[in-house]
């Protein structure tokens, strides 16, 4: 058979294709220490992008408001578009000179004299332990040697001159003078992405309906990424807002019961309160510890208050501003907790449930589309006791089996009179004697001491 010569050249390329494919990815695996350094290098180059991009996420709200305000009272739409990206960053820098006005002084105050009265809080601590176990004829030889090592390794740690081995020194400084950086370009990235986010959403558009055939597709595609986009703000952003409130209740209720480290306490749990679940644990745990060991009456009060304050957030504040913005079950969200908690770290715990929740929208949605497809029913109700599929394509289902319960005393089938029943009428094995024509059962030769009714 003649094959002709464009079906060769494109059966050739083909091939051609599939080699180079077989090559790229062999050699990707062969080096692939030096693929993830690579990687890694242009993610710390474009560290700032991202950032600049993430704040820009997270401002879009305060951006979008300000420029509609400023629409509404007759300015221009160019130069509202400005305005609002610059109050954007205006708001952002705000937010960060108030938590460095208010947090940092608190923590320079309280932190070196914790540190310092760390080894007394622990002393007394272990002295009132003692005592109580002392009083009841209890052994403190235990509690005596756990609190050597404490105190052995607390002052190996400050004799190691601990500031040093924190800050770093110059490793450390230089750090943080990128890290400086970095946020002062990506504020920079913000404000360009906020002015020109009709640009950048348009030629995303533009992209993807060149690259699809149908419009159908096109049609599903933006309908999912506007889903995810609401799972996202939705999460991160009333997430956010609700750890801010969460922190100013706490710190001004604990300066109202006089707590000590309230400003310290305040900031561990509001920012704590961010990562679901484990969250507010993570900032009561330690926070609780502490005041144990400065005033036990008031550790106890501390956590009758978070106890409080965690049901209210539970049930009132969060709902009210979170909602239903992801859609998971409790189960589902421990779970994305769990699982990107081991492949992201700190970050999975961070951003875990909502990328659950976009993935379980999208495989919901897939499903879905194949039951509409089968004429079958959407809703997991309709799937509880089903059995199988009957020869038209509908569910079969089966009924649950059921316990059958009676009452317990009033009634004829009552388990009151079951056993009178069978008081009057016990199940032993009853013979009859040879010509005994009296009624009365004889009870058998192999149970003689089998009581008589």
């Amino acid at each position: 058979m003649k094959i002709s010569v464009k079906k060769l050249l494109l059966y050739g390329g083909i091939l051609l294709l599939i080699i180079l494919s077989v090559g790229l990815v062999f050699k990707t695996l062969m080096s692939l220490d030096a693929v993830i350094k690579a990687f890694s290098g242009i993610m710390a180059a474009l560290r700032s992008i991202v950032l600049g991009c993430i704040m820009a996420f997270l401002l879009y709200p305060v951006a979008r408001f300000t420029e509609h305000f400023l629409i509404f009272h007759h300015v221009k739409k160019s130069k509202a578009r400005t305005l609002s990206a610059v109050f954007s960053a205006l708001v952002l820098i705000f937010l960060i000179f108030a938590l460095i006005y208010f947090v940092i002084p608190e923590l320079l105050e309280n932190l070196p004299s914790l540190i310092r009265e760390l080894p007394l809080m622990i002393r007394d601590a272990f002295d009132r332990v003692s005592s109580f176990l002392e009083s009841h004829g209890q052994s403190t030889d235990a509690l005596t040697e756990l609190y050597k090592k404490l105190t052995s390794g607390f002052t190996a740690w400050l004799e190691g001159d601990p500031l040093s081995d924190i800050a770093g020194l110059l490793g450390r400084v230089m750090d943080v003078a990128k890290g400086v950086l970095n946020f002062v370009i990506g504020i920079i990235v913000m404000v360009y992405v906020l002015m020109s986010r009709d640009q950048f959403v348009g030629q995303g558009k533009k992209l993807l309906f060149a690259l699809c055939r149908k419009q159908s597709t096109c049609d599903t595609i933006l309908k999912h990424l506007r889903e995810i986009n609401r799972i996202f703000s939705g999460f991160v952003s009333g997430k956010l807002l609700d750890s801010l409130i969460i922190g100013i209740i706490c710190g001004v209720s604990l300066s109202i019961l006089n707590m000590p480290y309230a400003m310290l306490i305040s900031v561990v749990v509001g920012v704590t309160n961010i990562v679901p679940v484990f969250g507010p644990f993570f900032g009561a745990i330690p926070s609780a510890l502490l005041l144990l060991l400065t005033d036990p009456g008031k550790c106890v009060v501390f956590i009758i208050f978070v106890i409080i304050l965690q049901q209210v957030d539970g049930n009132i504040i969060g709902p009210k501003i979170l909602g239903d913005s992801t859609g998971l079950s409790a189960f589902w969200v421990l779970f994305s907790l769990l699982l990107f908690n081991h492949l992201m770290g700190f970050w999975g715990m961070l951003l875990g449930v909502p990328l659950f929740a976009s993935f379980y929208y999208l495989t919901r949605e897939f499903i879905n589309y194949r039951l509409r497809k089968k004429n079958l029913p959407e809703s997991t109700d309709e799937y509880v006791h089903a059995a199988g599929l009957n020869s038209d394509g509908t569910i079969h289902t089966v009924k649950p089996k059921t316990i059958q319960f009676y009452p317990l005393i009033h009634g004829e089938d009552s388990y009151l009179s079951k056993f009178k029943i069978w008081l009057a009428h016990p199940h032993f094995n009853i013979r009859r004697s040879p010509g005994n024509t009296d009624d009365a059962p004889e009870v058998p030769n192999d149970t003689p001491d089998a009581p008589q009714f």
